[in-house]
């Protein structure tokens, strides 16, 4: 079993309401230039990373409670780099973790966290060369979600079960062209991601059922979904069609679209994960080209959606990614 460290934060920055949320920066003091928030539960703890996965500035994986002034770190036994991505409400965390630190051509490969005892997990239909395996997220179910790329370097979603060890079918939204990525899933089952089209642009997706439904803002270069609660709600980001990048929250009942951009990193903001109370969490870029995590609290209660209109097909709003596939 993986030994676990504990370390200080440097001081957040809280800062005044902007959007309806409040924004607080997320930093660990063993790298303030790199850090990315991607999950987060209802107690309000939080799974990220710290490091970018270049050569020599690996990914260091951790998780943080609030007030967020500490961390805990949380890497893959031997592993040289290793992201936390996901975690829900009892106590089980997923991620992935590579074997080696050059940049690139790091392999991927997956793994599940449960009271400190860490099961690799790898799609059996995985490639190589190098190999790409990557668990995103997981409900209270133990239902974890993520995606491989295939020997002919396709890239797939799927879905794990923790407990049995098994692996469902390919995950492929029938718009995609060999690219698809399963990114979240709900204690429904819903599944969001994101997926390639044949002209070459990404597209959010959710999943219910088995029906697939393509969300893209207006006027959208590029979106990905990269969380969703049961409250009907997705977020991630996307690309406005003068190329400014934002971060997304989606009312899936209502099909609207709220931009969620941090004050400090507009035009660079992805949110990554969120939970049934509405908090956000995800990263920025500052003024120093500094990849800052954070919190978005909101100032209101926001209201539950439903997720049943999608099973209609409801058309609303990977592949653009400045945060993975690094490790």
């Amino acid at each position: 079993m993986l030994a676990v460290a504990a370390t200080v934060a440097l001081a957040c920055g809280v800062r005044p309401a902007h959007a309806g949320y409040v924004f607080q920066d997320i930093v660990n003091p063993a790298d303030p230039t790199f850090n990315q928030e991607l999950g987060i539960n209802q107690a309000g703890e939080i799974a990220g990373y710290f490091g970018s996965g270049a050569a020599g500035h690996p990914n260091k994986g951790y998780t943080t409670t609030p007030p967020y002034t500490s961390f805990t770190d949380e890497n893959f036994p031997g592993s040289a780099q290793t992201q936390v991505t996901g975690l829900n409400n009892a106590g089980t965390t997923v991620g992935f973790w590579s074997d080696t630190n050059l940049g690139s051509g790091d392999n991927n490969f997956g793994f599940v966290d449960q009271g400190g005892t860490f099961t690799k997990v790898n799609n059996p239909a995985t490639g190589s060369g190098p190999a790409i395996n990557q668990l995103l997220g997981v409900n209270d179910k133990n239902i974890a979600v993520g995606f491989y790329t295939d020997t002919a370097g396709a890239t797939h979603g799927y879905t794990y079960d923790i407990a049995a060890k098994t692996f469902s079918g390919n995950i492929d939204d029938p718009n995609g062209v060999g690219a698809t990525t399963a990114a979240a899933i709900n204690n429904k089952g819903d599944i969001a991601g994101f997926y390639t089209d044949a002209g070459g642009a990404v597209h959010g997706f959710v999943e219910v059922g088995g029906v697939f439904s393509t969300i893209d803002p207006t006027g959208s270069q590029a979106t990905q979904l990269l969380g969703l609660n049961d409250n009907g709600q997705a977020v991630g980001d996307w690309i406005d069609a003068g190329g400014t990048m934002h971060g997304l929250l989606y009312n899936l009942a209502s099909n609207t679209f709220q931009n969620i951009d941090d004050p400090n990193g507009l035009g660079s903001t992805t949110v990554n994960g969120l939970n049934d109370k509405g908090q956000l969490v995800g990263f920025y870029v500052n003024g120093n080209d500094n990849t800052i995590g954070f919190i978005a609290n909101p100032t209101a209660t926001p209201e539950p959606a439903s997720l049943t209109l999608l099973a209609a097909g409801i058309v609303g709003f990977g592949v653009w990614r400045r945060r993975r596939r690094t490790a």
